[in-house]
């Protein structure tokens, strides 16, 4: 109910509310609003005990998709993303094969060899690069 509340606003508005009230009926004032808050949460509860009551085992099966929007309030869209990406691969990034730490290429987990291709040789000085027409 007041999860968006933080301490400042809190501040603010028990300052306003001893301005407001004074001093004398600002403590009658807060037991007051707790007594309305206790009744409030007994209600709420009560009316989510006679539903569950009513509807029987039914209620837990309505009561799970309900539960699972409310977890979409947490969702961040890169942790799902970067989840569904690596799930499952130790080394996502491929950083074990740095320096040749590791002996197979990123994704691979050694299972299989494949043939290695021949490393091409260096250029020589003044010499371009090939262009591949299809890469550009």
């Amino acid at each position: 109910m007041f999860e968006n509340i933080g301490w400042g606003e809190i501040l603010v508005l028990l300052v306003a509310a001893l301005f407001i009230l004074g001093p004398e009926r600002l403590p009658e004032a807060a037991a007051w609003l707790g007594r309305s808050v206790r009744k409030v949460r007994d209600f709420a509860s009560g009316a989510r005990q006679q539903l569950r009551d009513e509807m029987g085992p039914e209620f837990e099966e309505y009561r799970k998709p309900i539960e699972d929007l409310r977890s979409l309030r947490n969702f961040d869209p890169k942790r799902a993303v970067a989840q569904h990406l690596f799930d499952g691969d130790p080394d996502p990034l491929g950083l074990n094969n740095i320096n040749g730490t590791n002996g197979h290429s990123n994704g691979s987990n050694g299972s299989h060899k494949a043939a290695a291709a021949p490393a091409p040789e260096p250029l020589k000085a003044g010499e371009k690069p090939p262009v591949d027409p299809d890469a550009t």
